[in-house]
């Protein structure tokens, strides 16, 4: 008989992308045998899928559910996409927006709805599950509403719960007796060893609390939210809890992320073509974001939201000096204004040298991969990351700070023994930063054989979900026997 696990998560693709946790949601229930288990996904029904993504969806009932002092339509809708069902959770009150997170207060009463009509649902749609899968604080409260009152039911006795942290900075807190009065939750829960946060409520909290076993997105990550740097008030309890931790690192869509089938780039290659190939598709890059048309000129790709997060302090910092180097840079992406204004600049500053495109457009993105000779990701803290593992995978070495999954995925080059698939450093600084470059500058210019040796080596890593599914199987497993 198989082993019935429900992904809970706010956003998935293909119906629904704001950042990193759609791709998980979207892509790891594909990659999970399904001889053995039987995955599905709830999501909420929001406005703004519409269109297409609507086409094909099927009405499987709906119910009336308590919450917020009141009785509120709960519909449930069906999609298969990819081989994986989908359920979506339909109220008009709740999830008609033009965006789907509202900021405070409205996502309180959005994902508190959310986590108690996807747990009020499982009898509607005959999926009893034997794991629910939680995803960042969005979830928090499954795990909660499930051991404080839905036990009480046999129907639900025995559903076990897995926490997966995507981004603990991003917890969900709120005045505890505003949890309580529109979540329905007794004030008593809001203690130190349960939902209370600095004398506020936090919706993360309880379920990292509640659950059976908490994951995060890469093992170096796992170990820093423990500390109190990186664990975001939370170290003590991760620290509490550390024997039901675990680092699974996070992979990509190897079928999608193809530079030998990418629909979007002008000249397709792999790991034996890339040397005669992938110039084609920088000289497109160049001309495409407006850069001197130099196939000589180190190009250097970013592709980020543009927060002081993704490290863009100390790219500010170096900018000057890095641009009097033999280097070009083409950034996409958009973010805080401070360093929106500051590519603005540098790129008026520098023309043909720095081009920024301050939006976001998956065929530009591709282009940067494909085209790029480096890709910089100076993270000052990233629990996995993505992009690295894109641009190894089109031949474009990442230059990274070693957090997170960015040290878990990235191996510094050695030159004495030739091994390595990018560039890394410790010490958070500009300067250091700046070394790192123009390390990679001298291996790019005067080592040519050593860096498209490296090259080749990191485009056959293996990034795929396959070993990351299998992790998350024998997790599964543990937890139900």
């Amino acid at each position: 008989m198989k082993t019935n696990i429900l992904f809970a998560a706010a956003e998935a693709v293909p119906f629904l992308k704001t950042g990193g946790l759609a791709d998980v949601a979207g892509a790891l229930p594909r990659y999970i045998d399904k001889d053995r288990y039987d995955v599905r996904i709830v999501i909420p029904l929001y406005s703004v899928i519409g269109g297409e993504k609507r086409e094909g969806m099927q009405f499987i009932g709906s119910f009336y559910m308590q919450f917020q002092g009141k009785d509120n339509y709960v519909g449930i809708l069906e999609k298969e996409a990819n081989g994986v069902t989908y359920y979506f959770i339909d109220n008009q009150d709740y999830f008609t927006s033009d965006k789907p997170y509202l900021d405070m207060p409205g996502d309180l009463g959005r994902f508190g709805f959310f986590c108690k009509a996807a747990l009020s649902a499982l009898p509607t749609i005959g999926f009893r599950p034997d794991v629910i899968h939680c995803n960042d604080w969005q979830t928090g409260l499954i795990p909660v509403y499930l051991r404080n009152g839905f036990e009480a039911n046999p129907f639900y006795r025995g559903i076990k719960t897995v926490m997966t942290i995507h981004n603990l900075k991003f917890q969900g807190i709120w005045n505890k007796k505003d949890i309580s009065a529109v979540c329905g939750l007794p004030l008593e829960l809001f203690t130190p060893d349960k939902l209370e946060f600095n004398g506020d409520g936090n919706l993360f909290k309880g379920g990292l609390v509640y659950a059976d076993a908490i994951t995060t997105v890469s093992p170096t990550y796992a170990n820093e939210i423990c500390t109190t740097y990186y664990g975001e008030g939370l170290h003590g309890l991760m620290s509490a809890r550390y024997q039901s931790l675990s680092g699974i690192l996070n992979g990509i869509d190897t079928d999608d992320f193809d530079p030998l089938h990418d629909s979007f780039i002008p000249c397709h290659y792999n790991a034996g073509s890339f040397r005669s190939k992938k110039k084609i598709n920088k000289a497109a890059l160049q001309k495409r974001f407006g850069l001197a048309e130099d196939p000589k000129a180190m190009v250097i790709g970013i592709v980020s939201r543009l927060t002081e997060q993704k490290g863009f302090d100390l790219v500010g910092e170096i900018m000057d000096r890095l641009c009097g180097d033999y280097v070009q840079i083409a950034c996409l992406g958009t973010g805080e204004s401070r360093f929106e204004d500051m590519f603005r600049y540098f790129a008026g500053k520098y023309p043909g040298k720095v081009s920024a495109q301050l939006t976001y457009n998956e065929g530009l993105a591709r282009l940067i991969y494909a085209g790029s000779d480096a890709f910089l990701m100076p993270s000052r803290f990233e629990p996995c990351g993505l992009s690295q593992l894109i641009s190894l995978r089109y031949g474009t070495a990442p230059i990274v700070h070693e957090t997170g999954g960015l040290k878990d995925t990235v191996v510094p080059l050695n030159e004495y023994t030739g091994e390595g698939t990018g560039f890394s450093f410790a010490d958070f600084r500009g300067d250091v930063l700046l070394s790192t470059v123009r390390y990679a500058e001298k291996i790019f210019f005067d080592k040519k054989r050593m860096w498209n040796r490296m090259i080749e080596a990191g485009m056959r890593q293996d990034f795929s979900w396959n070993e990351s599914a299998v992790a998350y199987e024998k997790l599964y497993d543990s937890l139900l026997k």
